[in-house]
């Protein structure tokens, strides 16, 4: 198998920004795109947010790319990997790669994917890192043969369709249960159904983690036969919480306390106002708050009214080192009470819907599976 340089096999091109102050350099109709329009789900783009004129193009000497060109930013963040759908323009944040008849720009794109962290490892800079044209140029890529080339990505290509496919399953089946919330319950932002509204304290328990030191900033805490459940976890957790990474030792577990299953997991710091519900009985920082519902709610019902507020506390949460949220805060929310009858119909129309999202799920992670470890065997 032959190895080239990019910079042997690909005319690497970059952009830059007109002024922003000259309003006729705007509003046109030439795309013109920015590493942030490129998402981690991004295969083909062919579209962009914002637009330039041929005046622009002008005055700038900027260069247009072809359909076909396989975009990749290399700042701010490094490694956004993507393929243009039709001729474009972008800022400077970009080393875009027009394929030559040696390397299939598909074959390409998913060399650029596999190799995120290497491409960041490659980042020069005091403020930010940035790869250069010439440090792209030098990355090496083993190349078979271009029908093989085809054959890999087409295989990966298929594969990742379906990954997409399970992911929008999943999304389906939240809006399904959104859509059954505001069925029975109505707006909860605006109360629509003008219900009976309570503080969480007036529904159950509320109590924030203990810890007198960061988990993080004190290893002595950890390691023990204590869970401890952290604001990731609950983060990425969906509705349960069935497993942990870490433990708290004897001293972190004096320090803290012992949270039943059952109990709602709300976040305050970094990826605010999200929950999820324990499975087991597990401990947590201070930067988790802790739910235990009393005869007038359920958590399954809070957990999914916090769904709609989620963007909104975070939007106005202050902002000092990290965006955060206090108990206070927590125990002031005005929150719809109705009848527990609907609220407990609601929660049993829940899980059984959370059988279906766990069953495709399951399927996700496999063929996530067998995803990466093609993607291994085909670019180490």
């Amino acid at each position: 198998m032959a190895k080239y340089k990019l910079g042997d096999i690909c005319t690497i091109v970059s952009g830059s920004t007109p002024k922003t102050g000259i309003e006729e350099y705007w509003k046109g109709n030439l795309k013109w795109i920015t590493p942030a329009e490129i998402e981690e789900d991004t295969y083909i783009i062919s579209d962009s947010e914002r637009k330039i004129t041929e005046l622009a193009v002008k005055k700038t000497g900027l260069s247009s790319f072809p359909k076909g060109t396989v975009i990749l930013s290399s700042r701010a963040p490094i490694g956004k990997v993507a393929i243009a759908g039709c001729e474009m323009y972008c800022n400077q944040g970009f080393k875009n790669l027009i394929c030559s008849e040696k390397i299939n720009n598909k074959y390409l794109y998913w060399f650029l994917k596999r190799n995120t962290k290497y491409l960041n490892s490659l980042g020069r800079g005091a403020t930010f890192k940035e790869i250069s044209k010439t440090i792209v140029s030098e990355i090496e890529i083993n190349l078979p043969e271009y029908r093989k080339q085809e054959k890999i990505s087409n295989e990966l290509e298929k594969i990742n369709k379906i990954i997409g496919c399970r992911k929008q399953e999943l999304k389906l089946f939240e809006d399904l249960v959104k859509a059954r919330f505001v069925e029975l319950f109505g707006d909860p932002v605006s109360n629509s159904k003008g219900l009976k509204e309570l503080t969480l304290p007036e529904l159950g328990e509320l109590g924030r983690g203990v810890s007198k030191h960061r988990p993080r900033n004190a290893p002595e805490l950890l390691g023990g036969e204590y869970p401890l459940i952290q604001t990731g976890e609950v983060s990425n957790a969906g509705l349960y919480i069935e497993n942990y990474e870490n433990t708290y030792s004897e001293l972190g577990y004096k320090q803290s306390k012992m949270w039943k299953a059952g109990t709602l997991c709300i976040t305050i710091a970094a990826n605010i106002a999200k929950t999820a519900i324990l499975k087991f009985d597990a401990c947590f920082p201070d930067s988790v708050v802790g739910f235990k519902a009393n005869d007038k709610t359920n958590e399954i019902f809070i957990h999914y009214w916090f769904s709609f507020f989620q963007a909104i506390l975070e939007a106005q949460a202050p902002e000092s080192a990290q965006k955060n949220i206090n108990l206070k805060i927590l125990s002031e929310l005005k929150v719809i009470a109705p009848d527990i009858e609907e609220q407990n119909k609601f929660a049993t129309f829940v899980v059984q819907v959370n059988k279906s999202k766990v069953a495709v799920q399951k399927a996700l992670d496999e063929t996530k599976l067998l995803f990466d470890s093609l993607m291994q065997k085909y670019f180490g």
